[in-house]
């Protein structure tokens, strides 16, 4: 398959590099510095296994110059997403499709209100990857996955064509039977994790450990499952064990991009994580304090971090 990764960050950059090592035909859209190291270099990518280097490595930031893409792997940030959908369209065919791997439940409905909706999958992934430098991405092991199926839960041929890519190249993944359900799952996941290390900056080894932020976990994912049900989401009573099951596999110094990109000063997906299920669930009369504080808390760093407030 001809894949374009757009947005080569973090997870885009790991899974793509994973699928050009298996000999699929993958190029990557990147910028600046990052795009300027992987043309010279390579793609680097560091787990604990050792060093991968895709070389040469197919790149550009210009779309336009990409033609006959089978699929789209989209891998910017949340709040980037309408942009990348017009930004994609010169390389749109008649039987491209878009797989979007946010962290959310809307990134799928964004793409289709630009593409169409027969242009879209819905797509989630896991895995603890980012960019260290240039050209660098280090993914900490563990965790690591990719899931994607139609809106409409039919199976077709394009979406089993990319599960075999990506089984060819060794990643873990799955057309499950239900992509609504199982993008919930993940939204549950990260929105706990990602909005509990940002207000308390710890790792995940430690909010784990200590009762009373292992309890804030667990209630965050309590209110993202009663959301999930008052839209009719079907997920199971115990998918907040099985999380929990997951977080405590996952390794001790794990944070997410949220964390990272709040420590960092840098503009974050708050409104598409912790954000998203406090307007998600007003619009279904359901109470949500904690998002709501952790949300409230962290906003003024995202707003500082976008120049709408200085301090």
């Amino acid at each position: 398959m001809r894949i374009v990764i757009f947005g080569t960050g973090g997870a885009g950059g790991y899974f793509g590099a994973q699928l050009a090592r298996a000999g699929e035909d993958v190029v990557f859209i990147a910028r600046g510095e990052h795009l300027n190291a992987i043309r010279t270099h390579g793609l680097r990518i560091e787990d604990p296994a050792g060093e991968t280097v895709i070389q040469p490595a197919q790149s550009t930031d210009e779309p336009s110059q990409v033609a006959n893409a089978d699929v789209i792997i989209l891998g910017v940030k949340a709040w980037q997403v309408s942009a990348a959908a017009e930004a994609m369209r010169p390389m749109i065919g008649p039987e491209t499709f878009v797989v979007p791997l946010q962290n959310g439940v809307e990134a799928p409905s964004q793409l289709a209100a630009v593409l169409g909706t027969d242009k879209v999958l819905g797509g989630l992934c896991g895995t603890l990857s980012y960019v260290t430098a240039p050209g660098r991405i280090r993914n900490l092991g563990g965790i690591g996955f990719v899931k994607l199926g139609e809106l409409d839960n039919r199976r077709s041929e394009r979406s089993e064509r990319l599960r075999q890519a990506f089984a060819k190249s060794g990643v873990n993944v799955e057309v499950p039977a239900d992509i609504n359900s199982a993008l919930w799952k993940k939204f549950l996941l990260v929105t706990a994790f990602g909005g509990v290390g940002a207000v308390t900056r710890s790792p995940i080894g430690v909010v784990r450990t200590v009762p009373e932020t292992r309890r804030l976990l667990e209630q965050c994912m309590a209110e993202v499952l009663t959301v999930a049900r008052a839209r009719k989401v079907a997920l199971s009573e115990a998918v907040i064990a099985d999380t929990m099951i997951l977080i405590d596999g996952l390794d001790a110094n794990g944070t997410t991009s949220l964390q990272r990109d709040i420590m960092d000063g840098k503009p974050t997906e708050l409104e598409a994580w912790n954000g998203a299920v406090t307007r998600l669930a007003r619009e279904v009369a359901v109470a949500t304090p904690l998002h709501d504080f952790i949300y409230w808390s962290l906003l003024p760093h995202e707003l500082r971090a976008r120049n709408k407030v200085s301090f």
